[in-house]
């Protein structure tokens, strides 16, 4: 048996590959044969991380047809996906411009039915964020609990744009926690950071696609490694309490 971790949000730029380089890292710091697939058809971001195993996975019609997402593309992934060993872990990066289609596709094909009868274990998921994105980060999220009743869901909570509060109140006081708590198998909450110093540190990682072992490994400076050495192991920590690394 596998495990498939699909990383979804219909909001686009708000740390849904950043999520998805964290688990995979994660996976492998582990010792977990773990690979990835981006099917973002506009910012393969994953896919720019060299040190990791990405398969990119097109999704769009040639230009002349209006760059239109094909659908049948995504039975590359299904292929990559169905034929994965026992024990290994899969990390697919889908775009919020593939957002809707590749719901679609599940829903169309029984994708994750076919995973299942396999013996594969499926997880979403989604991220849901401070700042002005708050509100399509939920909308986003209920879009997949209501979609997929059965499959688990792993909430991500991003406060890098701001608290994630709405009156007052945290997550888990929020309406969508309320309606949908026993589709959440976990809440992972992201640490905060001070955006003037490990802010900085992690913009800079992000933009060189670079993951944290290489990072810390390499970096000249002391306080950076250090900043970043601390990160990096809550982050482990906070993953592997949520259940979703065996």
């Amino acid at each position: 048996m596998a495990t498939i971790h699909f990383i979804q949000q219909g909001k686009g730029g708000v740390g849904k590959s950043v999520i998805a380089s964290f688990l995979y890292q994660v996976l492998r710091h582990l010792g977990k044969e773990v690979t990835a697939f981006d099917t973002d058809p506009v910012n393969a971001t994953l896919m720019g991380y060299k040190e990791f195993t990405v398969t990119q996975v097109d999704i769009l019609r040639p230009s002349e047809s209006g760059g239109q997402v094909d659908a049948r593309a995504f039975d590359t992934l299904l292929e990559g996906l169905y034929g994965l060993p026992e024990h290994a872990h899969a990390v697919v990066d889908n775009g919020a411009s593939s957002f809707l289609a590749l719901g679609n596709y599940m829903k169309d094909i029984g994708l994750i039915q076919l995973l299942e009868e396999r013996g594969h274990r499926i997880f979403f998921h989604s991220v849901v964020t401070g700042g002005q994105a708050i509100g399509d980060t939920i909308t986003g999220l209920k879009v997949l609990a209501d979609g997929f009743t059965t499959t688990p869901l792993v909430v991500w909570l991003n406060p890098f744009f701001g608290e994630i509060r709405l009156d007052g109140k945290g997550f888990e006081e929020f309406k969508i926690y309320q309606e949908y708590a026993n589709q959440f198998y976990a809440i992972i909450q992201l640490p905060n950071v001070n955006k003037d110093t490990l802010g900085r540190d992690l913009e800079e990682l992000f933009a060189k696609r670079q993951g944290f072992a290489s990072a810390i490994g390499s970096c000249q400076y002391i306080a950076v490694r250090a900043r970043l050495k601390r990160y990096w192991e809550q982050i482990i920590g906070i993953v592997q309490c949520a259940g979703i690394t065996e």
